[in-house]
């Protein structure tokens, strides 16, 4: 047996990745322990090959070289396919008939933070397979130590032949901003454009681990001041926006006007559902009614689920169904695609649908029922209390009749609209936000919502921030 054991800081191992701060709370022997624990996984289910990618983190290279020194170490084939976006590893995963893949990334966090994203198989790796990590570092419980291989594997030029494939826009010549947001998508993003019809301009388009032109979180309007800036300047049809390892996307039409990962889900829909008829539509329960109601209006069947990116791949794997987003931006494709988060890949769709519409993305936009809602409100409470309120509230909602959801919380439909009430999976806070017509309408939902918190001990959140129109 190995002598190998390891402690990881107890806040870096969470719900769907490993994150932490680069040397406060995660580090090279982490990465290094990762790679020998889930090369274990891999190795102890007959795997031998596992595709490693990292992000334009100043830490990355480092943490990516101790990783793949701990898979190697369970005698593992380790195909290393370098920096880029967290989409271009899951697509090698499947094109070199890898048995897991891992990425280094902090995602859209500050440029301190790194952390690791994995799969098992074709599958997210998740939830309690996160939690084994940590008892298995902490026993030792790993492979005998072997010598495996790594090789450098550039997949970059097949990943964007294969994003080209599913364009379907013909010849139209579209303007379109892009703003990968100096994150690990921007290469690939340059090189994409130039092969796309159109013309193109890409903000931001070289990779740099400080963000120094903004936060790589496309789905704040504020990160998203430059991106709308050069887009009415140049008179663009859209503007395209990437998180930090591009698996998130945003979008700005050609006003300026930001998408909500809701309505652009809608836009994507219609389109899937043409050659999907009566498919299912998956959305998170943060999203709007409108999204849920346009998907039946379109032919196909709405199904609200928990949040998390890992939770909707293991839903759509089980229900079939061709498409599924989330209010963060992450859109799933699974006709054509498949069915991972690809900001990238939903970018050519998108234009693909802009590219043959009659209207403008600002019109599809516009078209929309309008809707008044909260942003997403975070307030403190504890782990060891947070699904204890949810589910006081549950039981008082039920006795008193209520409309309730309680898929991921509870999310109650009222004449009004609806509020929602869910713990977060990821950081000890509870998560509020609420829809409705009519600014009266919002108010009596706000004050629902505040009375069940009150009634549960805590204090109501402070929803004086500004509503959104949407």
């Amino acid at each position: 047996m190995s002598n190998f054991r390891h402690d990881f800081h107890p806040t870096s191992l969470r719900e769907y990745d490993i994150r932490g701060i680069v040397g406060r709370t995660l580090s090279g022997a982490d990465a290094f322990a990762i790679g020998r624990c889930f090369g274990s996984i891999v190795a102890r289910g007959g795997g031998k090959k596992v595709a490693v990618g990292y992000d334009g983190r100043l830490s990355s290279p480092e943490l990516e070289e101790q990783l793949v020194a701990g898979l190697v170490a369970c005698g593992l084939e380790v195909a290393r396919i370098g920096c880029g976006p967290t989409p271009m590893l899951y697509y090698a995963a499947y094109a070199l008939g890898a048995d897991g893949a891992a990425m280094v990334t902090g995602s859209h966090n500050p440029p301190d933070y790194n952390g690791f994203k994995m799969m098992l198989g074709k599958k997210p790796f998740f939830g309690q397979q996160i939690q084994e990590i940590g008892r298995m570092a902490a026993a030792g419980d790993v492979v005998p130590e072997a010598s495996g291989s790594s090789t450098q594997v550039d997949v970059s030029e097949e990943y964007i032949a294969r994003l080209l494939k599913d364009y379907d826009g013909g010849d139209r010549a579209l303007k379109v901003v892009w703003d990968p947001g100096n994150g690990s998508g921007a290469e690939i993003t340059r090189r994409l454009v130039a092969k796309l019809p159109g013309e193109h301009i890409v903000i931001n388009g070289e990779i740099d681990g400080r963000f120094p032109n903004h936060h790589p979180d496309p789905t704040v309007l504020k990160n998203l001041a430059q991106i709308i800036a050069k887009v009415r300047e140049t008179g663009a049809d859209l503007g395209i926006a990437f998180d930090g390892d591009a698996d998130r996307i945003g979008a700005v039409d050609g006003e300026g006007n930001m998408l909500f990962g809701d309505q652009l889900l809608v836009v994507l829909a219609r389109d899937v559902l043409k050659n999907h008829p009566g498919g299912t539509i998956i959305a998170d329960v943060k999203a709007s009614q409108v999204l849920f109601d346009e998907v039946a209006r379109a032919g196909g069947t709405p199904l609200m689920w928990k949040t998390g990116h890992s939770l909707i791949k293991a839903k759509m794997a089980e229900t079939r169904a061709p498409l599924a987003g989330e209010m963060s931006g992450h859109i799933f494709f699974a006709d054509k695609w498949y069915g991972f988060d690809d900001a990238p890949y939903s970018a050519v769709r998108l234009l693909g649908i802009v590219a043959r519409a009659s209207e403008s993305l600002a019109q599809m936009r516009d078209a929309l029922p309008k809707v008044i809602n909260t942003p997403e409100l975070r307030f403190d409470c504890p782990d060891e209390r947070k699904f204890g309120v949810i589910q006081e509230v549950k039981d008082r909602l039920a006795k008193s009749g209520a409309q309730v959801n309680d898929v991921d919380g509870v999310r109650v439909l009222t004449e009004d609209g609806w509020w929602l009430l869910r713990a977060s999976n990821t950081q000890a806070v509870l998560v509020a936000r609420a829809e409705a017509r009519s600014e009266e309408g919002l108010e009596r939902l706000k004050a629902l919502l505040a009375e069940q918190v009150e009634a549960s001990g805590l204090a109501a959140p402070d929803f004086s921030g500004e509503n959104a129109g949407h």
